[in-house]
């Protein structure tokens, strides 16, 4: 019984991560391939498990990272693939019952789809299988960074308690204590700190130097949590003289939890960096260092909202980590290799044969533009990983979210109370804060019950001024400028009608559809949006010989792009394999006569060298086969080279048959669907007045009023602020970062330069002051500004500077919503809720009481009837403002009859009865 429950490896498997931790925890040396329990091991978990009831062990803490371990999407994939073949193995099981077995075979007894549909389940409907955030670089890079707590195996929100979601010392280097969401899930998601990695067991590990009796090495060692609690680790800021070693007799140290003062001789390692104990966007906030952490959680947030701005600018004031972030983003091209530029074009860039084509204006998720530019000029010469075209959000290789504007932190008549920000119209004049946004729309034509749906400039009911824009086959031409309402797909769909005689169908079948017998459903532009048609897409299957000739044409020309692009990038393998082979064969001996391929003659004969002037003809030769004097390891690396390019050859003429087939074949659509047509609307917004911005330390705000340049708070020379922030903002909220970066600003901005000051070791006060003082500038920062109004100075003097703020997502345009009529809610009759459902707004029970309390009965009988569920009343109210009047007459709501339903769903009796006039009935007694 002991055996098949500890020892049977069918029963159970520890897997190599299990083995390895109780390696870790009882301090054995057992073979990581031996996945199950032995005797010894037992043996020794049981004393383990004495020692600590004894008080002799420490108890392991739940939340240290040596106890926690990172699932890869590799490991959750292997664990619902093993949940398929389980699935394939029962069913299989199962089919071999059914069938004789000389008839079996292998395609009747196992069904791939199991293990598809498992897969496809998992990226589909899992909940750690996210929507990736493409907002900007910043938030991209950090989504595919995130760390969760919650998910299948995971927490959940409402068990998961304070302990879980604290800081732990073990995060130190391996989660950035900063960087979380705000609400429920506080704690539970987190971001993988600047340097740390994830090992094959899953745990986290962080870099340090070694330390060897008080020198410091550049011998770098990766540390899981568990490790580093046995050492002593000094800082990265320790102060060390020019030998590395420790300048000071005290060192300040970490282990476990605490900070000791420590020998230089007793410390085993020393951080590599003051920012590996933060994440990516923490460690973009300069002067982190006098931020409260609650802002700069905000501020990390906050920036990958940041909008991609049509002129980007890169902040005067960072902190050295913009140019990785966004290179490692992955948002712009990279040169894969040296050379020299021999064309730029808007969208393409070649470097010595070597093509790059560049996205222009694509959809991002979440909707904002995905456009590179070339930053390479003709003749220019590139290096391995040098960056040569932009992307959303970056300049000149480095991030840039937002823009540097000209501050003044004042109070200004009340426009900036409670965080909002007075903004200059010299910013929307010159579109400083403008982003463009594409949005797509999608219709499909079904093939219904009752008829096929159809794609069509033929509308019924539809005038020839709506449909001017919309080509022969009912879809609007690119270019077109639309509106609210505008008609992007014309869609024509059968109408449910009575049963059809036969004499009917007949005169159908030979005259056609006749116009009553269809319903327009057509793709209009929604409220709020307006732009420019950028693209249309149109998805149809194959079996539709109706294709239009300026289809088929697109497809020839689809066709021959693909031939050439993938003939080019197999023509530079094929160069690059001469050049490998050349430098290999030049100067060999032929044991063999080198053969041409195709036709067997002789290229270079046997005994002779190979020289110079016969590789051009090794294209052609047998080279697989060749036999050199005395050079076996040459014979080996030839044969590598032509495998390995040939294997990569192979792979591109696979995907260009592929590509080419794709075309041909048509597009593959869901059961049901003849075609699909996506529409693809651009529109340039400016910034306006209730936009959110916000600069890096969490200093948000809404703009309040957009003002004339000249009406601005001017500086001594004439120069207007861009903005003006609160000055009450600063104190409370503990940010002083904003004030620092402020100051710094305006001394790089008036001296022509950038700053780079990293997160726990930029710039002191005193640096911010010497540089301050270079530029001219008071040592207070304060300046005495004039009203742009009336010319006066103001009283007091006023701190002024550049800062970089962004423009965030959360814009006006998208939220600004008014309704009249729209859709009610069927059972309660009320109207629906929400922008998306184009529904009204909720006054609420608290709101009622607010009416109530103030005698507004009148005002009060309205909201909760005519303009709420009412039927009647709300007819009737409709009528009679069309018609001028203005009466109400209130019926009953159909909450009311929901109510009585509900209570007679009870099986209590309850109707309403008309109330009998009382002057009637006393008239009747007295009779």
């Amino acid at each position: 019984m002991s055996e098949r429950l500890f020892f049977d490896a069918k029963r159970y498997d520890l897997g190599a991560v299990g083995r390895f931790v109780l390696n870790r925890k009882l301090g054995m040396k057992v073979d990581l391939e031996k996945r199950t329990l032995d005797a010894e091991t037992l043996i020794t978990v049981i004393k383990k498990l004495l020692a600590v009831k004894n008080g002799d062990g420490d108890v392991d803490d739940i939340d240290h990272l040596g106890n926690r371990r990172v699932r890869t999407v590799s490991e959750l994939l292997q664990g619902q693939f093993r949940v398929g073949l389980a699935r394939l193995e029962r069913s299989a099981k199962e089919r071999m019952g059914i069938y004789e077995l000389e008839n079996m075979m292998p395609h009747n007894l196992i069904n791939s789809k199991l293990i598809s549909s498992v897969i496809r389940d998992f990226f589909g409907r899992s909940q750690l299988s996210q929507f990736m955030d493409q907002t900007n670089p910043l938030a991209e890079i950090t989504h595919k960074r995130r760390l969760s707590a919650l998910g299948p195996g995971g927490l959940s929100r409402e068990r998961a308690g304070f302990e879980v979601r604290d800081v732990h010392h073990s995060h130190y280097g391996r989660i950035c204590p900063i960087e979380t969401p705000e609400g429920p899930n506080i704690g539970l998601i987190a971001s993988l700190s600047t340097h740390a990695r994830i090992n094959e067991y899953g745990f986290i590990e962080t870099p340090y130097r070694r330390v060897i009796d008080g020198q410091v090495t550049n011998k770098i060692e990766f540390l899981s949590a568990d490790l580093e609690d046995k050492f002593i680790i000094a800082q990265a800021n320790a102060k060390l003289d020019k030998d590395n070693y420790f300048s000071e007799g005290k060192v300040s140290c970490r282990h476990k939890g605490d900070f000791p003062l420590t020998s230089p001789k007793q410390i085993d390692y020393m951080d590599v960096s003051p920012k590996q104990l933060v994440s990516i966007a923490t460690s973009l906030i300069p002067f982190l260092e006098h931020d409260d952490a609650n802002r700069a959680l905000m501020g990390s947030n906050m920036q990958r909202q940041a909008v991609p701005l049509l002129v980007t600018e890169a902040p005067l004031v960072g902190t050295g980590m913009e140019y990785r972030t966004a290179k490692d983003s992955g948002t712009m091209i990279v040169a894969k290799e040296e050379g020299k530029v021999t064309s730029v074009q808007a969208d393409e860039i070649t470097v010595s044969g070597h093509k790059y084509p560049l996205k222009k204006f694509k959809r991002s998720n979440a909707s904002t533009s995905l456009n590179q530019r070339p930053i390479v000029q003709l003749g220019d010469k590139i290096k391995k990983g040098q960056v040569i075209a932009d992307g959303a959000a970056t300049k000149n290789g480095e991030l840039a979210l937002g823009r540097n504007v000209l501050v003044a932190f004042m109070p200004w008549r009340g426009y900036n109370f409670e965080d909002a920000i007075l903004m200059s119209e010299k910013l929307v004049a010159d579109d400083v804060y403008t982003s463009v946004h594409l949005e797509e729309f999608e219709i499909e034509s079904r093939d219904t019950r009752l008829g096929k749906e159809e794609i069509t400039r033929d509308m019924p009911n539809v005038g020839e001024e709506a449909l001017k824009d919309l080509g022969e086959d009912g879809i609007i031409r690119v270019g077109a400028e639309v509106g609210p309402g505008d008609i992007l797909v014309g869609k024509v769909t059968p109408k449910s009608e009575t049963e059809l005689s036969p004499e009917e169908k007949l005169l159908r079948a030979i005259f056609g559809e006749k116009a009553g017998d269809v319903r327009d459903a057509s793709l209009v532009v929604p409220p709020g949006v307006e732009g420019i048609v950028t693209e249309v897409k149109v998805f149809s299957r194959k079996g539709q010989e109706n294709k239009s000739k300026e289809a088929k044409a697109k497809d020839l020309k689809e066709i021959e792009r693909i031939k050439e692009f993938y003939g080019s990038q197999i023509k530079q393998i094929e160069e690059d394999k001469v050049l490998k082979l050349s430098n290999l064969l030049v100067g060999q001996e032929l044991t063999t006569s080198l053969l041409d391929a195709e036709t067997g003659a002789v290229i270079v004969a046997r005994g002779k060298t190979i020289k110079k002037s016969d590789l051009g003809k090794i294209n052609r030769a047998d080279i697989e086969n060749i036999k050199l004097q005395n050079s076996d390891s040459a014979e080996e690396a030839i044969k590598r080279v032509c495998k390995l390019m040939d294997d990569q050859i192979e792979e591109l003429r696979y995907e260009e048959d592929r590509e080419i087939d794709k075309i041909k074949r048509g597009d593959e659509l869901p059961p049901g669907v003849l075609k699909r047509v996506k529409v693809l609307v651009a529109h340039k917004r400016k910034i306006s007045v209730g936009d959110k911005m916000s600069g890096r330390h969490g200093n948000k705000g809404i703009i309040s009023k957009i003002m004339h340049a000249e009406d601005m708070p001017y500086l001594e020379d004439g120069t207007p602020v861009d903005i003006v922030l609160n000055p009450l903002g600063v104190p409370s909220r503990m940010n002083v970062g904003q004030i620092l970066e402020t100051h710094l600003g305006w001394a790089a901005q008036k001296r022509g330069y950038r700053v780079a000051t990293p997160v726990f070791d930029g710039a002191t006060e005193a640096e911010v002051k010497e540089e301050m003082k270079k530029a001219n500038i008071p040592s207070t920062g304060k300046v005495t500004l004039r009203d742009g109004r009336t010319g006066e100075r103001f009283d007091q003097q006023v701190t002024v500077g550049y800062i970089y703020m962004l423009k965030l997502a959360h814009l006006v345009d998208d939220k600004i919503h008014a309704r009249s009529i729209g859709p009610y809610s069927l059972v309660t009759q009320q109207p629906l809720g929400g922008k998306a459902q184009f529904g009204g707004q909720r006054f609420g029970e608290m709101e009622v009481w607010a009416l109530e309390a103030y005698g507004a009965a009148y005002t009060l009988q309205e909201l909760l009837t005519v303009k709420s569920d009412d039927v009647q009343g709300r007819t009737r109210m409709y009528e009679s403002i069309v018609k001028g009047e203005n009466a109400l007459q209130a019926d009953t709501p159909e909450s009311f009859n929901v109510l009585l339903k509900e209570i007679q769903s009870l099986a209590l009796d309850i109707r309403t009865e008309k109330k009998i006039d009382t002057k009637e009935v006393d008239s009747e007694e007295r009779l």
